[in-house]
């Protein structure tokens, strides 16, 4: 069930295509701060409760990221394994025409869970706007994912906190949950800073070595052997295990809630830095806040994608697009990190205040 509240949602919209069989929702959030921002999902059980938990958690992330966009999401109900190219085209392509009474000028696409480039090419031809979605080929104008926004600020985000706490950035000691896009690319780039990576996680397990991994060398291993666990030297350990290790800094930056009621108590590092989104709910975030363990919040660390979506939005480069996701990643950090320690709250308390205000005076 969709509760209103004085954020929104504004618009709730129900698709159904006959010729396609297309069924599609959309939840426009917010537009308090610009059209509403977020991505597409494909899947077979992807509801509206779903579309609006994700379009609100988009409402925080802009407004913290401090853009000119609001908070949106939409789904397509199909199952990509059981369709074809050519149908899936004409789902998007559907779905696209029927948007178009609020795309691009209250709602603006991006990919999302099962789907990518191609199905971003296809929602803009049909809609007949380049900026009524962002994530598109570069030939059209698009900034690559794989350029690692997210990760980038990730790492930025990771810097701030450590400075924060007076840690010193050079050797510090990190962990990675995942190594996705957005682990790659926290590992390399806090890596060039300095940091010291001494483990890594992917679906077959964790590889570890307390004096830390060649993160080149990682990645080579990692591509032609399909998994992580394959580096040398180091010891093998069991996926959950990455979370009880003691790091300076620990970054869950794949599934979510992976650390829970089940292992809470165990997790040692010192820092947290939420990559993935919702890798913990808001109940363990607050046991970890009492223990004193400083965790920078999801919408705050992992916004590198959404700006990087606005500087596709505005036709700028990936030059520009690293300079933006740097500069807010840092200074969104830090204000929040400042406001949890003067208001003597958690940093997804302050975050969710700074959000709210910027929602109010955009």
């Amino acid at each position: 069930m969709i509760e209103k509240d004085e954020f929104g949602p504004e618009y709730v919209i129900e698709v159904y295509d006959p010729e396609t069989k297309l069924k599609g929702i959309l939840v426009i959030d917010s537009t308090a701060r610009g059209p509403g921002k977020g991505g597409i999902r494909m899947t077979p059980t992807v509801n509206a409760e779903e579309v609006f938990r994700l379009a609100r958690a988009m409402t925080w992330k802009t407004a913290l990221a401090d853009l000119p966009f609001g908070g949106a999401k939409s789904g397509i109900i199909a199952d990509p394994k059981k369709i074809s190219r050519e149908q899936k085209e004409a789902l998007v392509r559907a779905f696209s025409r029927a948007l178009k009474i609020v795309c691009p000028s209250k709602y603006v696409a991006a990919p999302d869970m099962n789907t990518a480039e191609e199905e971003m090419k296809w929602f803009a031809e049909e809609n007949g706007s380049m900026q009524s979605c962002t994530g598109k080929p570069a030939d059209m104008g698009g900034i690559p994912h794989e350029l690692g926004s997210t990760g980038f600020g990730v790492a930025h985000s990771a810097v701030v906190a450590m400075e924060h706490a007076g840690m010193d950035v050079n050797g510090a000691s990190v962990a990675i949950e995942g190594y996705g896009n957005v682990g790659v690319f926290a590992a390399k780039f806090l890596s060039e800073f300095g940091a010291k990576i001494v483990a890594v996680s992917d679906s077959k397990g964790v590889i570890y070595d307390e004096n830390g991994l060649d993160v080149e060398k990682l990645m080579q291993v990692k591509q032609q052997t399909k998994s992580v666990i394959n580096y040398k030297p180091g010891n093998v350990l069991r996926g959950e295990e990455i979370f009880e290790l003691s790091v300076d800094v620990l970054i869950p930056a794949a599934q979510p809630d992976v650390i829970n009621e089940r292992n809470v108590d165990k997790v040692k590092a010192k820092i947290i830095v939420e990559g993935a989104n919702i890798p913990m709910s808001v109940e363990i975030e607050e046991k970890l806040h009492d223990k004193e363990i400083l965790v920078v919040p999801d919408f705050v660390a992992n916004a590198g994608g959404v700006i990087s979506s606005y500087i596709e939005y505005i036709g700028g480069t990936p030059e520009e697009m690293f300079k933006m996701v740097e500069e807010k990643i840092k200074k969104n950090t830090k204000i929040v990190l400042d406001r949890a320690r003067s208001d003597d709250v958690s940093p997804r308390d302050a975050a969710m205040k700074i959000a709210k205000e910027r929602i109010s005076k955009p």
